[in-house]
């Protein structure tokens, strides 16, 4: 595990995306000669061709943050929404989770629109709690009562909720954006399709656990299930592209989950959904993506793993070192890099 660490300057780590967001900065990987340049992102399709085909995760971040008090001693209580088990029923991380047993209840909002009880505990801090409400919208509850989930090393408050959303955000139920996405505006949607440069969306809810440091034997660890949807058309585009010949190049760690996960020996995908939990490391083969869209990503993490899979372990580690000595901004507001 000790391969996927690095040492970054705290002053690195963005606290606000770029704006626009498409004039972020794009490392460029070229795999075959191991070269690397370096442009802004709104350049993007100079390094594409007509053909290619984009696939984005329109995952929405939902307000997974609940801050409440513990009913009958009103200590405060943070839970943060990491999956859905059931309609009620859900996985969180509690803090401070000592105080949460079996049985314990927690109330949010004034009114006391909103409750939990604790029905499982788990290690490292997580539990299984089941709400209850008033009404049938549990989401709009959330909308009203919740937070937004920005990670912990975004110190700032995000002033717009939006700012961790994609512009093609549709579908609520991440807790953690897909942030490979963060750099697209519509301006470069128009650009890239002018050009001739296909685009096609799936869904793949993200789980915060996903982004969590790995501990022990990365062998040994294991990604908790998250749930994704694949759309028709979009299985029609990326069936089409891989007959063709025609490069799919994912949007991010999350795409790359769903695509490779699903996809057959040749390549091929389905329609539908389900539940992933794959995990990549490096030595895997790609059956369907050839290009990548990813951000800097936190050391000892399952998707450094999975980017280090497809670049290469080598060749990362010195666009890394290049990265921090450049001044990239690094993690969910910071820069890209693109892996050719």
């Amino acid at each position: 595990m000790s391969f996927f660490d690095y040492d970054l300057p705290e002053e690195l780590i963005a606290q606000e995306p770029a704006n626009p967001r498409d004039l972020s900065r794009l490392m460029v990987l070229r795999r075959d000669e191991s070269i690397i340049e370096h442009t802004r992102f709104f350049m993007l399709p100079r390094f594409l061709k007509e053909g290619d085909l984009l696939v984005f995760n329109k995952s929405k971040v939902i307000k997974a943050r609940l801050l409440g008090v513990k009913r009958g001693g009103g200590a405060k209580i943070e839970l943060l929404l990491i999956r859905r088990l059931e309609d009620d029923l859900w996985e969180v991380i509690a803090k401070p989770a000592k105080r949460l047993k079996v049985g314990v209840e927690v109330e949010f909002g004034d009114k006391g629109e909103l409750s939990c009880v604790v029905e499982g505990v788990l290690e490292g801090g997580f539990r299984r709690v089941r709400f209850s409400y008033e009404g049938n919208d549990f989401m709009s509850l959330l909308e009203k009562l919740g937070d937004v989930p920005t990670p912990p090393y975004i110190k700032k408050k995000v002033r717009d909720p939006n700012l961790y959303q994609t512009v093609y955000a549709q579908v609520s139920g991440s807790v953690a954006a897909p942030t490979a996405g963060f750099h697209f505006t519509e301006k470069l949607f128009s650009e890239l399709k002018a050009r001739g440069i296909r685009l096609t969306f799936l869904v793949l809810h993200v789980g915060a656990a996903t982004f969590l440091p790995v501990r022990g034997d990365i062998r040994e660890h294991r990604v908790p299930p998250e749930y994704y949807e694949v759309p028709e058309d979009c299985a029609r585009e990326v069936n089409s592209a891989i007959s063709d010949g025609r490069r799919v190049i994912a949007v991010g760690t999350t795409t790359t989950r769903v695509l490779e996960g699903i996809a057959d020996a040749d390549g091929f995908i389905s329609p539908g959904s389900g539940w992933t939990d794959l995990f990549i490391l490096p030595g895997y083969r790609f059956k369907v993506v050839k290009a990548l869209i990813t951000n800097f990503h936190l050391p000892r993490t399952t998707l450094l793993a999975l980017v280090s899979a497809f670049a290469g372990e080598a060749f990362l580690k010195r666009a890394y070192d290049i990265a921090v000595r450049e001044r990239y901004r690094f993690y969910s507001f910071g820069d890209a890099m693109l892996l050719l």
